[in-house]
């Protein structure tokens, strides 16, 4: 107890989780996300969110950012779509990651290849900058793991620091009929970000694994 309870102490933490479910057939990747709650430890804090569309995908012009959107997609056309973590002003020195969990997968595999890969559907991604480090699949769902490339120290500043956003949009592939989509018509999309004191810690693998400890 007293080794969980020094660990608890030392790691200073934040998840912000989103959800995204997608309705009717012409739909793929997402149609709405929402915020679903938010955690926080100590003093590192983030926050998740994507720039506001219309639902033709194109970008609203002015408008603040947003934690959900709809989409009505149509196979060929590319959407704006631009999810990004900040680090709050104030923040401890800390290592930042990005999840994205699809449903699914089967469906999803019959369509796009057994090789199915969310960033093979999106521009804009770095993987330099936002690095793949696993894939998890449990059941019917996948797990994708994205680690900011450094560590991100906000604590002595009094704005928020902006990374770049894990991608900017996406396209749905013009080969892809209606009839498939419908097969997927109830695909959700999990977008959850994390991030951890890195102080504490002798690098970004022996961080994750204590948070994931405290998790769960």
């Amino acid at each position: 107890m007293k080794a969980k309870t020094k660990i608890l102490a030392l790691v200073l933490g934040a998840i912000v989780l989103t959800t995204a479910t997608v309705f009717g057939t012409l739909a793929f990747l997402t149609s709405r996300d929402s915020v679903v709650n938010e955690f926080t430890v100590g003093n590192v804090a983030i926050v998740v969110d994507e720039a506001k569309v219309n639902l033709d995908g194109t970008l609203v012009n002015g408008a603040a950012r947003v934690d959900t959107n709809k989409y009505h997609l149509v196979p060929g056309n590319t959407y704006v779509k631009d999810p990004t973590v900040t680090v709050k002003a104030k923040s401890e020195e800390s290592y930042v990651r990005m999840f994205v969990t699809i449903n699914n997968l089967s469906d999803i595999k019959a369509i796009f290849g057994a090789d199915f890969l969310p960033e093979n559907y999106v521009e804009g991604w770095d993987k330099a900058v936002w690095t793949p480090v696993n894939i998890e699949e449990k059941g019917d769902e996948a797990t994708y793991e994205f680690r900011y490339f450094e560590t991100v120290d906000a604590s002595a500043s009094t704005a928020d620091v902006v990374l770049p956003a894990l991608f900017e949009n996406f396209t749905l592939p013009g080969e892809v009929s209606g009839e498939e989509l419908a097969t997927i018509n109830d695909l959700k999309i999990t977008v959850v970000g994390h991030a951890i004191q890195a102080s504490t810690f002798a690098n970004a693998d022996e961080a994750w694994r204590a948070f994931d400890a405290q998790m769960n």
